[in-house]
């Protein structure tokens, strides 16, 4: 460890189909809470924010929904108007003048949501309410939390509905200069929640066993797939995080399983959330699961879970890793993958600018004077 800058996380990476990467360091989705409201447009300062951070192989945007309708938190943005797209397309190439690559992470909550932050209310497979509660930001000023209200399960009809969302969200961030799409299948979130025989409690063709659990997952991939091209299409999963009492034993399995024909469909890569980052823990991977994902899926698979460098390449050297996702650090740190590779200390932020506001806290960390 002697000269970080000869470790395999500094080394470049090609995406399966094509898209190059500098480096193997991924700059995880982080929500900031810094879109206007309740227009969803991405904030002034977004295209700096993310242009700032270009040096990382690969940068996930921050969670961005599909619809009013996906959307669980105020102060969040969207990509489904024309005055989103736009101001993503700032972004896009501020990042790329500075010779970055960028995905935009595609959203639906689901029943993660209330009836003041989703436009017709909460919607699930079943009908159940979550024990969670979502951010909200009032005209009048007021922001704080609310519990989330009963989701309506959704009929087939909003189902094919909700995958078109997805298809032109992706569109519109294509359009706009993305290089491609990161869908979220994580957290807890509308894809995982089909996903989990806990939260998806269907009789019809998309709930029951594994294959049909993972319907959904599939035609929303297929449909982005065919808009864009599977080369530009990845997906973010989370089977160890049972996020408001969704836990599922079986989650693993199922996600196997979809492995096998994400693996045939091509798409660009995975991202695996290990564990809960609300925790501070340090709990170790499943090596079992990543030993069987790799064997399912062998396009390139990203990991994340509180990672530093030595652990970084530690994932790395064990093949079963081939990019990691670094999340909190990247806030206080603009030039992290130059911090990490010259063994420069990390400047901290505090938790209190994570969320809201402007420039302070987002925009305004400075870079190491070497």
């Amino acid at each position: 460890m002697s000269d970080p800058a000869a470790l395999r996380l500094f080394t470049p990476l090609e995406l399966r189909g094509g898209i190059p990467l500098a480096n193997r360091v991924v700059m995880a989705p982080m929500t900031r809470a810094r879109a206007s409201e309740p227009e969803g447009i991405p904030s002034p300062e977004a295209a700096a924010y993310y242009a700032q951070r270009a040096s990382a192989g690969l940068i996930v945007t921050e969670a961005t929904n599909i619809s009013l309708e996906g959307k669980g938190y105020s102060q969040t943005p969207g990509c489904h108007t024309d005055e989103q797209e736009r101001a993503w397309a700032e972004v896009a190439s501020a990042v790329h003048e500075r010779g970055g690559r960028i995905v935009m992470q595609l959203w639906h909550v689901g029943r993660l949501a209330c009836r003041e932050t989703s436009r017709g209310g909460p919607v699930a497979p079943s009908r159940q309410t979550a024990p969670a509660s979502v951010w909200v930001a009032r005209p009048d000023g007021w922001t704080g939390t609310v519990q989330c209200d009963e989701a309506r399960a959704l009929d087939v009809a909003d189902i094919r509905r909700i995958v078109g969302d997805f298809r032109d969200a992706a569109v519109r961030a294509v359009r706009a200069g993305f290089d491609g799409v990161e869908l979220h299948g994580a957290n807890g979130y509308l894809i995982d929640q089909f996903l989990r025989a806990t939260t998806n409690r269907r009789t019809d063709a998309y709930g029951g066993g594994r294959e049909s659990r993972g319907r959904f997952l599939r035609e929303v991939v297929e449909a982005v797939a065919d808009a864009i091209g599977e080369a530009r299409v990845g997906l973010r999963v989370s089977p160890r995080i049972g996020y408001a009492d969704a836990d599922d034993p079986e989650m693993t399995g199922t996600l196997l399983r979809c492995a096998d024909w994400l693996d045939e469909m091509g798409i660009a890569y995975l991202h695996l959330a290990e564990a809960d980052a609300s925790f501070d823990d340090l709990a170790r991977p499943d090596m079992e699961f990543r030993k069987a994902l790799r064997d399912r899926f062998t396009g390139p698979i990203a990991v994340a879970h509180q990672y530093d460098v030595a652990r970084a390449e530690e994932a790395l050297e064990s093949g079963l890793a081939d990019l990691v996702a670094f999340g909190r650090p990247f806030i206080a740190n603009p030039d992290l993958v130059e911090r990490m590779a010259t063994g420069t200390p990390l400047a901290s932020a505090d938790r209190s600018v994570w969320y809201g506001g402007g420039a302070a806290g987002y925009t305004d960390f400075p870079v190491h004077d070497a």
